[in-house]
């Protein structure tokens, strides 16, 4: 069956959350937000583009600090309000240089810091 970018569920925005996963280790890296716009850019290049809410405008992972994120799969999950992006992450995929956006681990009460920046 054909895929139809407008049979997704997309919030009141045109936006649908984006959870990018590695494919190889299965670490959850970022969750970014894309509409059908972006999820098109991306099928068709490989290369995942998101949709930045703040500057309204497409957002190319990697476009600026060359950690690109390279689509191996894309996969919906059955409310068809989510995607999951397998991917390959060059570089960093967090802005603060760490391998992951979920560096911060709620543990007895507190927030614990379980990844530094990358090297």
């Amino acid at each position: 069956m054909p895929f139809d970018p407008a049979s997704l569920k997309y919030d009141a925005n045109g936006l649908i959350p984006a959870i990018a996963q590695d494919h190889t280790t299965g670490e959850v890296l970022m969750m970014a937000w894309m509409n059908a716009a972006s999820l098109a850019k991306t099928l068709d290049s490989g290369q995942v583009t998101y949709w930045s809410r703040s500057r309204q405008s497409f957002w190319a992972k990697g476009e600026s600090s060359g950690h690109v994120q390279r689509l191996v799969e894309a996969r919906i999950d059955c409310d068809r309000d989510c995607l999951l992006l397998l991917v390959t992450q060059e570089g960093p995929a967090c802005h603060t240089n760490r391998r992951s956006c979920f560096y911060t681990a709620l543990r007895d009460g507190a927030e614990v810091e379980i990844m530094q920046p990358m090297a």
